[in-house]
């Protein structure tokens, strides 16, 4: 799995050229500001200022002397996160290093950018990162920004990895290994043990797989504020006995992007020292078919004592959740998150670059909110809509894991969850985890969202 360090600044020493980035509003004077040369190259180019790839300048004999690249107006600045990204691939290979009047969000978000960008998912193909490096720009925490895009990159390992090499023991391994690096206790219930440790749908789910289901329970810090996050990691979903048709097939190796984005989350906490009693919980299952799996209007009983009739096995992420939400709500976390791939009616409400959240406290949305403006990571709260409490309660059982009508299905899979959130704060994520097409910074495939909006949000939320 990912080398935890493989993305990174050049050395500060380094004989850097100088990428000049430019708003078009100030296009005109930085222009006049130039030599008269570089001035009339880029006028007969013409650049303007508006979003696009960096434009080269040339210096004594043809060498490279540096490049220019506009930022474009307020509209086109506010439409593409991480523009300056684009120049890692344009530039030609050295080192680099930025110029310009930026802010200290845009400078962080240009270096955060560039990281990313040399990002490449090569277990199963060589490909070639981008030679042109950046060398952190000043006043930037480097090893802040390294930490984060290293777990983004770790997160975007776990989910393109197809299911066949990315079962629940791989996924286990993948947190023994990070437990290694930071010295954290993990634990794992295995199998039968799940229903001997009383988390019944966690074993329900996963069960009719020969792979064996597992709770990963992993312990790190010793004072602090308490802090749980709780990843669905299902490792392939066929849907169950409710079988998805072949095309919903196709993006199921991401189904357990939550547990990715937890776990990249987590990488940032620990690597960082945030000073926290973190618990990560990961449910590890892969939703298969077979004589035993669990049938459509079957009654589970949940760890907290809850009845819950399955009338669709295809939506068996928010059963899994709640085993473990009810486990981690025992130990009264002072917050606790959810991350879930969990409902297509996110997407269809907020598409795919803009995952909603839940939570019924309004300081920490304001907190969420404000920092993911801030770092770039788009998220969107969405209410806990009380009204709608009647669509779960099927009579026969206390829920129903997935209610008919065909509306409002990301909110009423957050109101299940939150039964078994007996926590202060609590946080749920309906992520997609998934990057359509190429954008920069972010390729196509796996991409981890919300986890850096809650990790700027953090101190704030918890007063660390």
């Amino acid at each position: 799995m990912t080398d935890p360090h493989r993305l990174a600044f050049a050395p500060a020493d380094a004989d850097a050229l100088p990428l000049h980035v430019v708003r078009q509003e100030d296009a005109g004077d930085f222009l006049a500001g130039q030599p008269l040369a570089a001035r009339t190259w880029l006028e007969a180019q013409g650049w303007t200022g508006a979003a696009g790839d960096p434009v080269l300048l040339a210096g004594d004999g043809g060498a490279v002397a540096g490049a220019v690249m506009g930022l474009g107006d307020a509209t086109a600045r506010a439409r593409q996160r991480f523009a300056v990204a684009r120049a890692a691939a344009k530039l030609p290979a050295g080192v680099w290093t930025l110029k310009g009047d930026l802010t200290a969000e845009e400078r962080d978000e240009a270096a955060l950018g560039w990281l990313l960008a040399g990002y490449r998912f090569d277990r199963y193909r060589s490909t070639k990162a981008p030679g042109a490096r950046l060398v952190a720009p000043d006043g930037c925490d480097a090893r802040r920004i390294e930490v984060i895009a290293n777990a983004e990159a770790l997160t975007r390992d776990l989910i393109n990895t197809p299911a066949a090499d990315m079962g629940p023991a791989e996924l286990q391994a993948a947190v023994v290994a990070m437990a290694e690096r930071h010295a954290a206790r993990l634990t794992c219930i295995l199998g039968d043990d799940l229903l001997a440790q009383n988390l019944p749908m966690i074993h329900a789910v996963g069960r009719a797989s020969p792979r064996a289901p597992r709770l990963l329970d992993l312990r790190w810090g010793d004072s602090g504020p308490s802090v749980t996050l709780v990843g669905k990691g299902v490792c392939f979903d066929t849907g169950g006995l409710d079988l998805k048709p072949a095309s919903g097939l196709l993006l199921m190796k991401k189904d357990m992007g939550g547990a990715a984005t937890v776990i990249g989350l987590a990488e940032m906490i620990m690597a960082t020292r945030l000073p926290v009693r973190l618990r990560v919980l990961i449910p590890a299952v892969e939703n298969a078919v077979s004589g035993n799996a669990m049938r459509p209007r079957d009654i589970l009983t949940s760890r907290k004592g809850l009845t819950v009739e399955v009338n669709n096995t295809d939506a068996e992420g928010r059963l899994v959740l709640a085993d473990a939400m009810a486990l981690a709500c025992e130990d009264a976390p002072d917050l606790l998150v959810t991350m879930a791939t969990l409902t297509g009616a996110a997407r269809v409400a907020l598409g795919a670059d803009l995952p909603p959240y839940y939570t019924d406290d309004d300081t920490v949305a304001q907190a969420l909110d404000q920092a993911a403006r801030r770092v770039r990571d788009p998220v969107w709260r969405m209410p806990f809509w009380d009204a709608y409490e009647p669509q779960i309660e099927p009579g026969i059982a206390d829920l129903d894991n997935a209610p008919g009508g065909g509306m409002a299905g990301s909110i009423t899979a957050a109101l299940f969850l939150r039964r078994f959130a007996d926590a202060p704060r609590y946080v749920h994520f309906d992520i997609y985890c998934n990057q359509i097409s190429d954008a920069p910074a972010r390729p196509k495939g796996g991409v981890g969202q919300g986890a850096r909006a809650l990790f700027a949000a953090l101190p704030a939320v918890l007063g660390v």
